[in-house]
């Protein structure tokens, strides 16, 4: 009896043990590049990764190349159109599709994931033909810009948005609208007032995820944005290709570290808001 139980404890702790190191591996792996290029932001040496002191240089060129400027400025522009009207029209038709029989819905929901499994490549290629095509019929064969690089960006986030909000839309009581109408709201004072707050964490799923969907993408916007428009990435591939360009993943270094930093703020901000609000809940639910 007692040698089981020590078996037992044995066992629960190695288990336990086995759990901690694969989760320690899989942390490792995750943030390890990103400390590597955080390090590297403030390495005095830009040709290589021997390190040749602590300098804040590259962060000061950061912000003194033009070039790469605009990168930054079309990058973050694009994300954040891209973001609140995908976030807008991807909640509006996550409602929508709510509201279907459930053979529609489920046709719909099909419909919706095609996008989101499919390849960038050939989503890239299929937008530029489409907007080729377009532009020979209003005569501007050179229409590839920052309008179509937008115009793709907002197509591959709506159905990311959309798997974000269906899940809570079906958490939502069903009677909540019909009784907000009953007490003299119109359609959308009960939409905005009901329906908006209760999916709201999954609004700002959606949102957060198109905004990091668009914020790195590279493919589709090669593909899409002609010679007008270039984003980061597109920065990057060409810096890479041009010859004498080696002092440009410094900067790309200085730029990803910001990125980083400010990527995990906003997930302790959002972390903050759910808690904030499943607490609200519980409260509410407790009285």
């Amino acid at each position: 009896m007692i040698n089981n139980i020590s078996k037992q404890k044995i066992a629960k702790k190695t288990t336990s043990t086995a759990k901690f190191l694969f989760l320690a591996l899989v942390m490792f792996l995750l943030y390890f590049p990103i400390l590597i290029i955080v390090i590297q932001s403030f390495n005095a040496n830009g040709q290589g990764t021997d390190f040749g002191g602590f300098t804040f240089r590259w962060y000061q060129e950061l912000f003194c190349d033009d070039e790469l400027i605009h990168a930054i400025t079309t990058t973050i522009t694009i994300a954040l159109l891209a973001t609140i009207i995908s976030t807008i029209v991807g909640t509006l038709f996550a409602i929508g599709i709510n509201s279907l029989t459930s053979k529609r819905r489920k046709n719909m929901i099909i419909m919706n994931n095609i996008p989101v499994l499919n390849a960038d490549v050939v989503t890239g290629v299929s937008l530029f033909f489409i907007f080729k095509f377009f532009g020979i019929l209003i005569g501007n064969e050179y229409l590839l810009g920052y309008t179509t690089m937008l115009i793709a960006h907002i197509f591959f986030c709506i159905p990311y948005v959309v798997l974000s909000v269906l899940p809570k839309l079906n958490e939502v009581d069903k009677n909540l609208y019909d009784a907000a109408l009953d007490l003299g709201c119109t359609p959308w004072s009960a939409l905005g007032k009901v329906i908006i707050p209760s999916i709201s964490t999954g609004v700002l799923t959606g949102m957060f995820l198109a905004f990091t969907m668009s914020f790195d993408d590279f493919v589709i916007s090669y593909l899409v944005a002609g010679e007008e428009a270039k984003n980061f990435s597109m920065w990057i591939y060409a810096s890479q290709k041009q010859s004498g360009r080696t002092m440009a993943w410094p900067k790309a270094y200085a730029y990803n570290s910001i990125v980083s930093i400010i990527a995990l703020l906003a997930l302790v901000v959002y972390n903050i808001i759910v808690f904030r609000k499943q607490r609200k809940l519980r409260k509410v639910r407790e009285i």
